[in-house]
């Protein structure tokens, strides 16, 4: 995925500015995939070359002028386009794990307590996952978001299913650690 794809979408709900924009990434998709201003504004003024987007600058008084970024026809079929393509898997790689691998070459109780960090860690993401799934429901159900919170509540439900897996894993390697 790009970034160029993530911004056609949430352009595609509504016109936003830079900051607007960075404010929606860290508000709904942060847990799988983020971006920074200084990532998002040179790709906006890229796809604004490419056609993708308009640019409308808001003069205002009493604070900066507001540029705000406007999907066009060509932004929208490129983003049916992306969305219709497969996606190729991602390889998952961890350092993590190379290190679990090479375990046997350090004490027993140093591995047990870097697990038992991390399964503290994995418990605390599950918890902002579960409330996350609870907050895309409850607004849904209070705003009648029901084909766009439908998908947004399968992204979160994902975020559930994978920190119960996490911790669930970390559970179980340090059962059979302290058993070693």
């Amino acid at each position: 995925m790009s970034l160029k794809h993530a911004l056609l979408g949430f352009l595609n709900y509504e016109s936003m500015s830079g900051y607007q924009l960075k404010r929606f990434f860290d508000e709904s998709v942060r847990n799988f995939w983020n971006a920074s201003l200084s990532q998002i504004y040179p790709t906006l003024s890229q796809m604004k070359d490419e056609g993708l987007l308009t640019l409308e600058v808001k003069y205002q008084d009493s604070s900066p002028n507001a540029k705000i970024y406007h999907i066009t026809e060509q932004g929208r079929a490129e983003l049916q386009k992306w969305l219709a393509e497969p996606q190729e898997p991602q390889n998952y790689r961890s350092a993590f794990l190379i290190k679990i691998f090479f375990g046997a070459n350090i004490p027993p109780e140093q591995m047990i307590n870097e697990l038992k960090q991390r399964l503290q860690l994995a418990e605390e993401k599950l918890a902002v996952h579960r409330q996350i799934l609870a907050d895309i429901i409850r607004n849904s159900t209070e705003n009648g978001l029901n084909r766009d919170a439908l998908f947004w509540s399968l992204t979160a439900d994902f975020g559930v299913k994978s920190a119960e897996a996490t911790v669930a894993w970390y559970k179980d390697s340090l059962k059979k650690l302290e058993a070693d």
